[in-house]
């Protein structure tokens, strides 16, 4: 029996690419798990495909997603970014991951990395939740609470519990691939009840 992909990603396309060369895949780089957690932040009501499609659009408005710079940003630069052909119109968001930025790089100063912070709270595994195996989707967890929850007391916003969910599957500590996709048996991971 042919092992089939999960299927939301069946578009041939964009979707289709992320899923197989991003999505789930553990990631450890400081500046890509920065990308990951603004697009989640920009998708707050709006769908991950549009995120695809706009993400190097986001690019060019945030620096290459260089926390660094980012961090440094003016109402200049933020101005300069609501006129970039294509971005997303919204103040609240750009003003959001200029925020985001300047608490990414406190997480940094005190854990070494933003990497080693995220990842404590699963003690570098990969986790495959007992209710996914059983058949269940679900949006949030305890561990998105937890992790949504610190980074909000933290200062970030833009990302609440689910949309930290969803990071979280994107960035792999959680492992969602359907059971059927070669990817699940590739990232693999521990089992968690």
């Amino acid at each position: 029996m042919p092992m089939e992909k999960c299927e939301w990603c069946h578009d041939g396309g964009l979707l289709e690419k992320y899923h197989d060369t991003e999505w789930g895949i553990p990631c450890h780089n400081d500046r890509m798990l920065f990308e990951y957690l603004m697009l989640e932040a920009m998708s707050a009501g709006l769908s991950w495909m549009l995120m695809l499609r706009k993400r190097e659009i986001f690019r060019a408005c945030f620096a290459g997603f260089d926390y660094e710079k980012v961090a440094l940003f003016t109402a200049e630069d933020v101005d300069k970014a609501m006129a970039y052909p294509g971005m997303i119109k919204s103040r609240r968001k750009i003003e959001a991951i200029i925020g985001n930025a300047r608490c990414f790089i406190q997480i940094r100063q005190e854990f070494g990395s933003f990497d080693a912070y995220l990842w404590q709270y699963t003690d570098g595994h990969t986790l495959i939740y007992q209710q996914h195996l059983n058949g269940e989707w679900i949006t949030r967890n305890q561990l998105s609470d937890a992790i949504a929850a610190d980074l909000k007391k933290r200062g970030f916003k833009f990302l609440g519990s689910t949309l930290l969910y969803s990071y979280l599957q994107a960035v792999g500590l959680i492992n969602d691939h359907a059971t059927t996709c070669p990817m699940f048996k590739k990232i693999g991971g521990k089992i968690f009840t």
